[in-house]
Formats: C-alpha cells, structure tokens, sequence
C-alpha cells in the first residue's frame, strides 16, 4: 500500500507561481513512477506530468511543457510540481499519483489506468 497526500494548493493570480507537493508513504521502495494529473468540474481527469522515480525521467502535457516542472525529493519522499507563468485554463483540483507496476522507458504513461495509487487532490485557483 502507498499513501499519498497532496498539499500546497491554494489561490495565485494569472502569471504568477505556485508549488505543489505530494508525501509518499507506506511501501515507497515499491514507488516505481510518480504522476500529477488535474480536474475540473464535468471534465475527465487530465495528465499533467510524470516523473520515473529512480532515474528521475519527466514526460509533460503540452499544455504545461515549459511552464510546470515536476521534482522528487528521495529524503522526504516528496514529488513537487513547481507552476510557473500559470493561466486561468490551470484552475483545477491537481491530484498526485503512483504507479507501482513494471513501467517500461520512454513510454508516457500519462493515463489514469496506468496508475495504482491517488491522493485526495488539493485544489488551485488561478485568479485574473
């Protein structure tokens, strides 16, 4: 079992900068790929990024390549994603993800069946 609890989210005006964290744990050596995805009201829950646990490889949406980044901190069993230049389209709940099944190298994995483990979300405002 993986626990995960996001926190960080809150309100930022458009062009600003937000940082949200997720804290891993339980069977955390079992942590294979981390994920960030995001949802709106009546809408699917969308892929934002992904980063491979061990050798730290990212795979961003184009929606967010070059504005967020995605990190992991191994000490503190931490996966952030740092929101920069944000716009009112990032207003979401954003949700952290594990996955714990073999992944294989340079495969997206940006679905959320590909995906064992969820946190309860936090949510972002971006505000004009």
């Amino acid at each position: 079992q993986v626990q995960l609890v996001e926190s960080g989210g809150g309100l930022v005006q458009a062009g600003g900068s937000l940082r949200v964290s997720c804290a891993a744990s339980g069977r955390t050596f079992s942590r294979l790929i981390m994920g960030w995805f995001r949802q709106t009201p009546g809408k699917e829950r969308e892929f934002v990024a992904r980063i491979t646990w061990s050798l730290g490889g990212t795979y961003y949406a184009d929606s967010v390549k070059g504005r967020f980044t995605i990190s992991r901190d191994y000490a503190r069993n931490t996966v952030y994603l740092q929101m920069n230049s944000v716009k009112l389209e990032d207003t979401a709940v954003y949700y952290c993800a594990a996955r714990t099944r073999t992944y294989y190298r340079g495969e997206p994995y940006s679905r959320n069946e590909d995906y064992d483990y969820w946190g309860q979300g936090t949510q972002v405002t971006v505000s004009s």
